[in-house]
């Protein structure tokens, strides 16, 4: 081990022992604690900044930040999901209107192109902190009489499955990494351009109907991926030698998106997740 990376594990674990908000030492005090170069405090810290577990602040000093919640890749409730981990879920439905499908979505919702879609756009929070921006696409034919109210705080999936007698059984999902819009920096509450993950997800019902289509921006400086990886076995039982993803057993874009997509659970400092 380099002895900058034995300086940014031993930097961790100081930032372990801290609450969030609070300062670290100053580099120069870390480098006569641990015995070693400014130089080498300073690349350490650069490192722990860059994957979020420090914030610099210019002409302040250096701070712990909020733990990032880890988003484990499988077809979850997100509000049950932020319960289980002692955070509050909550969503606001920004906006809520019909639409006709047109020939993208038609696709993805296997819908003729004049089939009329339930299009909804909510913030997703977690201890009333935003955590996401999402906009949904439902069949109105699938969901008739849906509200603004039918989404402020409660899972869409609860909903489909109680009012609507639907049943989610699958799902389809992309990630790929991002930055924010004008739009997305003003409902998330962060600078334009942040760093974040765009979900794209379709699910389909027990019947085999595709239900919705879910198009999810999560803060990239409160979320990380996680996936569990297993060996992939070949015909005859035997490794292939390849490994795959596979749903992490804790479980959150994209915890629900919705309200059944990977949902998050957090990181608690010095402790594992």
């Amino acid at each position: 081990m380099s002895k900058q990376e034995e300086t940014r594990d031993r930097v961790l674990d100081l930032v372990e022992t801290l609450e969030v908000g609070l300062p670290i030492p100053a580099e120069r005090q870390l480098a006569i604690d641990l015995g070693v170069s400014r130089l080498t405090v300073r690349a350490a810290l650069d490192e722990l900044v860059r994957d979020g577990y420090l914030d610099r602040r210019h002409g302040s000093g250096t701070y712990v930040t909020e733990p990032k919640i880890a988003q484990p890749l499988t077809l979850t409730s997100f509000s049950d999901d932020m319960k289980r981990r002692g955070m509050t879920p909550g969503s606001r439905t920004l906006e809520l209107t019909t639409t006709l499908a047109g020939a993208r979505l038609a696709h993805r919702l296997e819908v003729s192109p004049e089939a009329r879609l339930v299009r909804v756009k909510r913030l997703r929070l977690a201890d009333s902190k935003p955590m996401a921006m999402e906009v949904l696409h439902v069949p109105e034919a699938l969901v008739p009489g849906l509200t603004r109210a039918d989404f402020e705080d409660h899972s869409f999936y609860e909903l489909l499955r109680d009012r609507y007698g639907i049943t989610i059984a699958s799902g389809s999902q992309s990630i790929e990494p991002t930055v924010t819009n004008e739009e997305e920096s003003e409902v998330l509450g962060v600078p334009l351009h942040t760093p974040a993950f765009l979900f794209e997800r379709t699910t389909v019902s027990a019947s085999g109907r595709v239900v919705e289509f879910v198009r999810s921006i999560y803060r990239g400086d409160r979320y990380r991926l996680v996936a569990d990886l297993v060996p992939q076995r070949s015909r005859n039982g035997r490794s292939a030698g390849a490994l795959r993803g596979s749903s992490a057993a804790t479980k959150q874009g994209g915890g629900d998106h919705q309200d059944g997509a990977p949902a998050p659970h957090s990181r608690h400092r010095g402790k594992n997740a």
